[in-house]
């Protein structure tokens, strides 16, 4: 205990430190700060832990189909099955404008930019409590956790993209007619603003659920709710003009559009509109982190 009444020990005043043994003291020190401002998102410390974000890519990776028989193809089969469920649906039976584009293409384009945005929000907005164990016990930046999230799901999206993109020359071979724009380089950045709404919009819900269990069994519900607010199966064009207002006040409306726009050269979206989007899902994004960083100080205490 000496070491604790040291006067290296008692600087600052409302820090706790932990010394080594006394055959180690001069080599190491642990000081546990107190916590900062609400501001202080620690987002070098977050660096700092890149290669543990990279573990935790891996590992999403390697279990998410470990022993299926199948395994990563399932990244191929579900959005061609959905594509393939959603044209006989809304196209064939239903008989929903798709812009003039091929509805096979229109509906598989949505499917795989939407798919990396509800997986993502799903997955994230889990972290505290499928989590808790390991956050309990091992000290590391819990951002590090959601973070990894969103970039492992790059991967499922990067396979889905080129079958995409395959699935278009065969198309483009066969004669079918679409059209590639120069918004489909905006695709990183239309990707980015996907990753950022889903990465704010699940850090809130996983702070919530750290006092309200019941919000992640709705979650899923509200991502489907949202997909049917968000022109994915449907153009916004094909929304009375009257009431396209609304559909435009949801933030995601020109990123769908826009990967359309992109991809088949159908779409309603302008670059005033983009801009709005990508500032809302700044400050969407500092909330979120905000609400995390403050519940990440007591989330033990209520998991």
């Amino acid at each position: 205990m000496d070491s604790i009444n040291s006067p290296a020990m008692r600087e600052p005043k409302d820090a706790v430190a932990i010394a080594a043994p006394a055959d180690l003291r001069e080599h190491w020190t642990l000081v546990i700060e107190p916590h900062g401002p609400l501001f202080d998102l620690k987002l070098r410390e977050l660096w700092q832990y890149r290669d543990l974000v990279y573990l935790f890519v891996r590992r999403d990776f390697v279990t998410q189909y470990k022993q299926t028989i199948l395994g990563p193809a399932w990244h191929l089969l579900q959005p061609l099955l959905t594509t393939l469920t959603y044209t006989v649906v809304f196209s064939k039976v239903a008989g929903l404008p798709t812009d003039g584009a091929p509805p096979f293409l229109f509906y598989m384009v949505g499917i795989v930019s939407w798919n990396y945005f509800a997986t993502s929000l799903s997955k994230t907005a889990s972290t505290f409590i499928a989590n808790a164990d390991l956050l309990g016990k091992v000290h590391f930046h819990p951002l590090a956790i959601p973070v990894s999230v969103i970039l492992s799901n790059l991967i499922a999206f990067g396979i889905q993209l080129g079958t995409l993109i395959v699935i278009q020359l065969g198309f483009a071979v066969y004669g079918t007619t679409f059209r590639v724009t120069a918004w489909a380089f905006l695709t990183p950045l239309l990707l980015l603003m996907l990753g950022g709404y889903a990465l704010s919009g699940g850090i809130i819900v996983c702070a919530l659920t750290t006092r309200y269990r019941d919000l992640i069994f709705l979650i899923t519900f509200g991502v489907q709710l949202l997909m049917y607010a968000t022109p994915v199966i449907y153009p916004l064009s094909a929304i009375p003009a009257r009431y396209r207002w609304l559909a435009q006040l949801n933030p995601l409306t020109p990123i769908m559009e826009g990967f359309r726009l992109g991809f088949l050269g159908v779409g309603t979206v302008d670059a005033q509109q983009l801009v709005a989007s990508f500032v809302s899902m700044l400050v969407l994004l500092g909330l979120g982190l905000m609400l995390f960083t403050h519940v990440e100080r007591i989330f033990m205490d209520t998991v």
